[in-house]
């Protein structure tokens, strides 16, 4: 095809778009703008046929395409405005344009996530500040470095999850079981005086129930300074759960036992449902609720941690947030928090 040929093809499209454009009506508009403008248009595949031409001449006539491309466009659009094509139907709109469009549903915090801001706002106005560790640990800061004894039932293999993966001394890593690692990792890295608050996702091999998981969520807390005493470590936690909980909370420390601290204790709230009066089952007729372990820190923790135990002393604790999250919404059974069922959080 030479010039010549493709300039009277040109104007042959022009006369036939032009002439037969006033006679298309509204509902056949559609079909003539692709048999002359779509990607197999008629206009379209001449205006293909110019990479055929030399350069010079392929400048010139691309010009005149592109104009007569801009002339049939406008002269397309003016038709449909007079026919109408194009225009919505609002009566028979696939959207319901009865809706209203404000206010629009919204993502939300898990309340997890808004009990464990709550804790950590608490323990911030107690001078405590945050920090993090790794999922995946290292036997030492786990068990260790914790005063767990070699043989410590927690190590076997029902109670830990462990990783096919091994640490540098050659031991395997796991999947940590409570935050009590990152009091190690934050101790080793830092000078005391300490006040560190750490939660987190935590796994102990355990069977799910109303009030156990495999997976929950802890939060760690200690404190590290010169002559710290079971009488500072019942202060802070007994102004941590009035502010949480209100100014009628009381605690209760009982004796336990745990590896890192010595002495150690239980500690429980007086029950939110029944306000301590012990008539109702979820603190089983008690008036307590036990929510966290707590103790001073064990004189080994100190020194697998590169402090003078003579010098330096301390308190730690550990919390389920989960305990926590359902005293805040009377929630019973642990597993609600895990369903993801809408028609619950949204409640929350």
């Amino acid at each position: 095809m030479n010039q010549d040929d493709w300039k009277a093809k040109l104007a042959l499209i022009r006369d036939s778009f032009l002439s037969t454009l006033g006679k298309t009506d509204a509902a056949a508009i559609a079909e003539f703008e692709t048999h002359y403008l779509g990607r197999k248009g008629e206009l379209t595949l001449l205006l293909r046929d110019l990479k055929d031409f030399p350069i010079e001449e392929r400048k010139i006539l691309g010009a005149l395409g592109n104009a007569l491309k801009t002339e049939l466009s406008g002269a397309l659009d003016a038709r449909k405005t007079e026919t109408g094509a194009g225009v919505v139907n609002l009566n028979k709109s696939q959207f319901d344009l009865t809706m209203a469009g404000y206010p629009f549903p919204k993502g939300s915090l898990h309340p997890l996530t808004v009990t464990a801001n709550k804790m950590y706002d608490g323990f911030q106005k107690l001078g405590f500040s945050i920090a993090e560790g790794p999922l995946i640990e290292e036997d030492y800061f786990n068990f260790e470095a914790l005063n767990f004894a070699p043989d410590h039932p927690a190590r076997d293999m029902q109670d830990t999850f462990y990783v096919d993966l091994k640490d540098a001394r050659g031991k395997d890593l796991l999947l940590r079981t409570h935050t009590s690692p990152v009091q190690i990792r934050t101790m080793k890295s830092q000078e005391p005086p300490l006040r560190v608050v750490s939660a987190g996702r935590v796994f102990r091999s355990e069977a799910v129930d109303a009030s156990h998981s495999f997976a929950f969520h802890q939060m760690e807390g200690f404190y590290v300074d010169k002559n710290v005493t079971m009488a500072d470590l019942k202060w802070t936690l007994e102004a941590f759960m009035k502010d949480l909980f209100g100014g009628q909370a009381k605690i209760s420390f009982s004796p336990s036992f745990f590896p890192f601290v010595e002495p150690g204790a239980q500690v429980a709230v007086s029950c939110v449902f029944c306000k301590g009066s012990g008539a109702c089952p979820v603190c089983k007729g008690t008036g307590w609720i036990e929510l966290l372990g707590a103790g001073v820190i064990h004189p080994n923790v100190i020194k697998a941690c590169g402090y003078d135990a003579e010098k330096w002393s301390g308190f730690a604790f550990g919390a389920g947030i989960e305990r926590f999250a359902m005293l805040l919404y009377g929630i019973r059974d642990m597993r609600m928090l895990y369903e993801n069922d809408l028609r619950i959080l949204k409640q929350l």
